[in-house]
This record gives structure tokens, sequence and C-alpha cells, in this order.
């Protein structure tokens, strides 16, 4: 009969060759693992033998000990664990670590039990298959596999992803939400939740190209057998595609595209010149939707990959699994069907497809803020300083307080937006919406500048590091410029706000 596990039975396994510590009221046995500890063998030998659960909460979070389960040989006798051993799915237990919606005290007019239904779905998928393949791109810097392509595309997570339309119809998405149903709170969700990973370069590495270009293609096609041709490809993850308007010569200046395309002779095929950069997703891409100067205007064409289309990856400060990309086109022939609205008025398409661009980068933003104000709770109660926890500090409550304001207020406008989409049409939203979900999306990427900085100072040097418990932190500081500059730089974005406002402007209010 095994002898039962005690506090005094541990006491004996106190050397290097036979070392067990105590652990939240568990019994770990190290005596193997000692050599491979990344901490070094010294902090083991220092805890050899005893209750080692201040020090390990000191130095790590709980999601270290589910890594090495195997492990752990027991539990202490008549002892119970305390500490939460959070399973794929599982809702934050952290004040404010989920919006007030998921809080079961809370209420919301925005959300029934479609939303919680598709919520929980997609949380479980993310855990268990998209954030272990996070980290692990993020570290190595490759591209999204073709595996989890086809896990979203087989539930339909692809096609969840360009918002609510006709592409969902007939879908079950994840068993448990007809894609009828789905409105842009169901969009929302699936955007935060794909998030929460927080490894900023896979974020965007995991299909963003496709998430707004295939939204203007379905939109903005003038030949129904090509848009339905390509969207099949695309949703089925057989092909990928990306959007190509920013050039070195132009960003938030789209009037000074330099990339040309001009009709062949016979009249058929546009005969496409110029480049692209820091276009999301190219490297991987099969097709493009350019943004070309045409004989009169602004113009823009469907190109798919081939003769003439040369990519290369450029690296910037977060990870190349975003696969951001040069593109060259040389002489590139595409057939005169693939223009996408008007020719010499392609300002409209790329404009209205800004909306749903921008919308989503504020959701998601806002979402990492959460988890980043999340990560500075666990750690202010966990990290002690001066034998008190760390939020024993009025200043360090202070700055939690900011940031937990940050995470309500940008939550509760970014779902105050979500319900007038669910109440207008395209059209209405390119109208009214424009102005404000632009102003969100700064408002958010302001507010991420604040985030960035409060919790880094909260989390010192670990605020510094890209591993350990400040990995999050670490994470948003390094990544959170890329939202405040992608779809629309800040700037250009209020004074959109503020234009379109004066367009409503009463004139007998002059």
């Amino acid at each position: 009969m095994k002898a039962p596990l005690t506090r005094q039975s541990v006491e004996q396994h106190n050397t290097e060759e036979d070392l067990w510590v105590i652990v939240d009221h568990k019994v770990y046995d190290l005596s193997d693992f000692v050599d491979a500890h990344p901490g070094g063998e010294v902090v083991l030998r220092q805890v050899a033998g005893q209750d080692a659960t201040q020090a390990f909460y000191n130095l790590h979070r709980h999601e270290v000990l589910q890594q090495y389960a195997k492990l752990c040989i027991g539990t202490l006798e008549n002892e119970e664990p305390e500490v939460v051993d959070p399973q794929p799915g599982d809702l934050s237990k952290v004040p404010y670590g989920e919006p007030l919606w998921l809080r079961p005290q809370f209420h919301s007019p925005y959300f029934n039990d479609s939303h919680r239904r598709l919520q929980k779905a997609v949380r479980v998928f993310v855990d268990t298959y998209v954030k272990p393949e996070a980290e692990q791109k993020e570290k190595d810097g490759t591209f999204i596999s073709q595996e989890l392509i086809d896990r979203m595309a087989k539930e339909h997570l692809l096609a969840a992803r360009l918002g609510p339309g006709k592409h969902l119809h007939g879908k079950k998405i994840l068993g448990v939400l007809d894609g009828e149903e789905f409105d842009y709170f169901h969009d929302m969700i699936v955007c935060q939740e794909f998030v929460r990973p927080s490894q900023r370069g896979f974020q965007d590495g995991n299909m963003a190209g496709m998430m707004i270009s295939l939204t203007a293609l379905r939109q903005w096609a003038n030949d129904d057998e090509l848009k339905e041709r390509i969207s099949r490809e695309v949703l089925s993850g057989q092909k990928k595609m990306s959007l190509a308007i920013t050039e070195a010569f132009a960003g938030s200046d789209v009037a000074g595209i330099r990339t040309t395309a001009e009709l062949s002779e016979d009249g058929q095929h546009y005969i496409i010149n110029g480049t692209k950069k820091w276009i999301t997703n190219g490297m991987f891409s099969d097709y493009f939707v350019v943004g070309c100067k045409t004989k009169k205007g602004f113009s823009v064409i469907l190109v798919p990959r081939g003769e003439g289309v040369e990519t290369k990856l450029i690296k910037t400060r977060y990870s190349t699994a975003a696969a951001t990309t040069y593109i060259e086109f040389n002489d590139v022939e595409v057939p005169r069907n693939h223009l996408m609205g008007k020719e010499d008025q392609g300002f409209v398409v790329i404009m209205s497809n800004f909306n749903h661009e921008r919308w989503m980068m504020a959701a998601a933003v806002t979402r990492t803020m959460r988890t980043v104000t999340e990560e500075c709770l666990k750690w202010s109660h966990q990290r002690i300083v001066f034998g008190k926890p760390l939020v024993s500090q009025p200043v360090i409550r202070q700055q939690l307080a900011r940031l937990i304001s940050i995470s309500e207020a940008t939550q509760a406008w970014l779902e105050s937006i979500t319900h007038q989409m669910n109440h207008m049409t395209y059209q209405q939203q390119s109208q009214h919406l424009s102005g404000p979900i632009g102003l969100l999306k700064a408002f958010c990427t302001r507010s991420a500048h604040e985030v960035a900085d409060l919790s880094t100072n909260i989390f010192g040097g670990r605020g510094l590091t890209q591993g350990g418990m400040g990995k999050v932190v670490e994470m948003f500081h390094r990544g959170y410029k890329y939202d405040a500059i992608l779809g629309g730089t800040e700037e250009i974005l209020m004074d959109l706000g503020v234009r379109q406002a004066m367009k409503f402007m009463p004139k007998a209010m002059l």
C-alpha cells in the first residue's frame, strides 16, 4: 500500500537526487527535472522538501504547473488545492477579466443565448487549436499551418470572420449557430476570442488579409461567377488572399498611389505595373485586391499570383508570422472582368471596406487591453514586495483603476456602435458610421498607448521580457502601435470623424 503524502514525508526528499516540493497542496517530484529546469538548479535546491507555493507563484503562473502536470505525484493528505485550474473554454474568474455581458451577475440588452453558445464554442476552439500554434509561430516566425486553416474552414470560422452575410447561409458555425442568425455581435465575439492568445504577429498572420480583401470582392465584384468561385476557394482554405493598397509612396494618402493599370490594345486585359508595401499575408496569398491608377482616376482590381508577381518578406517589430510583404507587379496581365466596382471610381470600394476593418481592429485592441488589465490584476496580487502583495500599494491600485476604466469604456462604446451596425444596411453604415467607427478606433488605440505604459510600469522588468509572467504585457507594448497605424492612422481617423459630423451640422446653428 502506497504511503500517504504528508508534509513530514515530503521533508525527507530534500536532495538534488531526490527532490520533492509542495505547490498549492500538491506534491511534485522534481528529481529528474533539476537539470532541465529553465531557471537552473539552485532555485530548486533552495526549496527542496519544502512548501514552495509562495516562491513558485512569485515567479510563475499556474499554467506552468499545467504544462508539467506529469511531475505531480499526488495531493497532501487531508488537504485540497486552492488555486483555480482553468480548462479550455473557461471564463476568467478575475474581476474585469471578461466583458460585463459575460459576467453572471450582470445583464446586457445586446446579447442572447446564441451569443453565449458561440462564445463558449469559439473559446474552446481557440484554446485548443489556435493558442498553441500562435505561440509556436510567433516564436519561430513561420506562417500559419494548412492544418489550422482547414480546421477553421471545416467549422465555417473562415466565413464567420467576414461578418454577417449570405456567404454564411446554410452553414452551421462550430455546430452551435446557424449562419442566418449571425449578426455583428456574433462577429465581435469571434474577433475578440481569436485575439485572446495575445500573439500579435500571428494574430495578423491568421488570415487577416482574407478578412479585409474577400469582403471587398464579395461586395464589389462585377462578375458573379468569378466572385463565387474565388469565395469557394478561399472559404474552403484552398486559396488565400490579401488586400494590397499601401505603397512606399502612399499610406493613408490613397490618392498618392503610383501602381498603374493600363488597358491592353485589345481592351480585354489590364497591364499592371508597380509596387505594394506592408501587405499582410502577402507571402502566402494566391490573390491580391490591388489599388491602381487608371486613365482617369483610381480603380481596384483582383490580381492572381502568377507571372510578373514577385513577393519579398518584410521584417517588422512583430513576428514574421504575419507574412508582411513587399510586392512587385511587372507587366502583370489581368482579365478586364477582374475590375471591382467601376473603372476610375475605386475610391468608394476601398473606403466602404474600411468600416468593417476598422471596427474589427477596435474590437481586437479592446479585448487585448482587457487581457493586459487581467494580467496586471493577477500580477499585483501575486507579486510580493516588502513583505506584502503589490496591490497593497495605493499607487498600484490607482493604476489598476485606470486600466479597468479604459477596458470598460472602450467595450461599452464598441457595443454601442455594434448595435447600430445591426440596424443599418451596408450603405447606411457607410453614410453614418464611417466617422464614429474612425473615432472609436482612434480612441481605442490612444487608450492602448496608456495601457501599454501603465502595464509595463506595473510589471517592471518582467514587462520587458519576452517570456514568463510579463510576456503578454511585453507583446502588447511592442505591438499596440500596429493598431494605431494599420487601417488608417489616428490623425486621419479623428479628422474623418469630425469632417463627417460637420456634414450634418445644421446651418441654423452657425
